[in-house]
């Protein structure tokens, strides 16, 4: 699939449901049997991307399903933590700045957004 193809899909949030994400995600992971390169699924960093764009797909979709809870995704930034072996540039007091915003935005915020660490972005 290519970065177009996850455009179109993240672009038709609307009509976005767990069972359409499922289906990209089942996709995916079939096509990751044959080649990756022939069948338009990014050959960098794969997994990781794929795994984005779903998770943000489904913030939409249990934004939009459950209406009285905010439902947000944060992105907190290229944190120097353990999990990338410290080779982040923002210090973890940044890094939680973002979690922590959206985490006390008021009642009436906004839901099925993503953050890139404190500020709405597209996704």
């Amino acid at each position: 699939m290519s970065p177009l193809t996850l455009a179109r899909f993240s672009a038709s949030i609307d009509k976005l449901t767990g069972e359409k994400v499922d289906g990209l995600v089942e996709r995916f992971l079939k096509d990751m049997k044959d080649k990756l390169e022939s069948r338009d699924w990014p050959i960098v960093l794969y997994a990781y991307l794929v795994s984005k764009a779903t998770l943000n797909a489904y913030t939409r979709v249990l934004a939009k399903k459950y209406r009285g809870i905010a439902i947000n995704a944060v992105n907190p930034g290229f944190v120097k933590t353990d999990l990338n072996r410290n080779m982040g540039f923002l210090p973890i007091e940044e890094g939680r700045r973002g979690p922590v915003t959206v985490a006390l935005l008021p009642k009436d915020g906004p839901s099925g957004a993503f953050f890139d660490r404190t500020l709405v972005s597209t996704f």
